[in-house]
């Protein structure tokens, strides 16, 4: 996990490729129209957003970090974001309130068929690989974009919100980082762990998740929305996370890829009551008006998980993969590589 500037993607249309082309000073930027004309949740425009905001984090290689900052680029960033959340607002489903938004997240369903059921029943190593290598391209950054919110809150949550990103970042140790713990989790199933290498075989789908992370740490008035779904991700993760460790250990993924999950048992059981109580409360002490972004916040992340279940267990289900570009066959035993074939 050396510290290197990933190469930009490979365009998926026209918006892609001309934030690509502007970056490297060979093109101009895609028109409004062009924007307008987008899907919401396609693979151009989420590509392009995602491109926009990989330049707060690492950038790209052959990219000045000036341009991190270029007016243009923040306009076009700007129609981009626009169009993205005009879509989540329209479809995210509304609660009364941010108790029945977290109700709904704490009660278990009986007889689950999400993603970490369907690995930890059924799944097979080339599809927990698959799994492993579109999180990367948030695990590889864990914490990062929540600690965009950090800033903009006070107090208690504050504090609260402090203590558990001091968590994910090991408590002050390196080795200990979940961004470190992903990445040997990745050894474990043979994959690349550089920064930015599965980018290309990422569906919209997973970009979209990771997409709304920036736009709500990015942006003070999304402060709310960033909140809600932070406390989306620590209450759906304990349980999550003990499914996909049965996973590991069934197929005998390894140690190190057991050991990212089941650490995500324990802390995040924890995590989840001081998000909560503490950041949730906290916040909503002192600025009561951001319940309804709390609200959408927790609605939003829950619908696009579900876009990304749904395109996830249809490739499967089928014996197709879910990447864009299947993994590197001769990582895979025989019996495997004929479900990529």
């Amino acid at each position: 996990m050396a510290y290197e500037e990933p190469r930009l993607p490979d365009a998926r249309g026209p918006l892609s490729a001309g934030v690509g082309e502007y970056l490297l000073g060979t093109g101009p930027l895609p028109s409004a129209r062009t924007v307008a004309a987008a899907p919401a949740y396609g693979d151009d425009l989420q590509l392009a957003l995602y491109v926009c905001y990989e330049l707060h984090y690492r950038g790209f290689a052959g990219v000045s970090p000036d341009v991190e900052w270029d007016p243009e680029l923040l306009r076009l960033r700007a129609a981009l974001e626009q169009r993205f959340l005009t879509a989540l607002r329209a479809d995210t489903p509304v609660h009364d309130s941010v108790e029945d938004a977290l109700a709904e997240l704490l009660v278990e369903p009986v007889e689950g068929d999400g993603v970490s059921h369907f690995l930890r029943d059924k799944g097979e190593l080339w599809q927990l690989r698959e799994y492993a290598a579109l999180r990367s391209l948030y695990h590889l950054k864990e914490a990062d974009p929540h600690a965009w919110v950090l800033p903009r809150l006070w107090g208690r949550a504050k504090a609260a919100m402090a203590a558990v990103e001091f968590d994910e970042y090991g408590g002050g140790r390196p080795d200990r980082m979940h961004s470190r713990l992903f990445a040997d989790l990745m050894t474990d199933l043979d994959l690349d762990t550089t920064y930015g290498r599965y980018l290309d075989a990422a569906c919209a789908e997973t970009l979209a998740t990771v997409n709304l992370m920036s736009l709500f740490g990015l942006h003070r008035g999304l402060r709310g929305a960033l909140v809600g779904h932070f406390a989306t991700v620590e209450i759906t993760s304990s349980p999550g996370s003990r499914r996909l460790a049965e996973a590991m250990r069934r197929t005998g993924a390894g140690s190190a890829a057991e050991y990212f999950y089941d650490e995500h048992v324990e802390a995040d059981a924890v995590h989840e009551q001081v998000v909560r109580h503490d950041v949730i409360g906290g916040l909503l002490d002192e600025e009561p008006q951001l319940a309804p972004d709390v609200v959408f916040g927790v609605g939003a992340t829950v619908l696009l998980e579900d876009r990304l279940a749904a395109r996830l267990l249809g490739e499967w289900r089928a014996g197709r993969t879910a990447l864009r570009t299947p993994l590197t066959p001769h990582s895979f035993p025989t019996s495997e590589k004929d479900h990529i074939s």
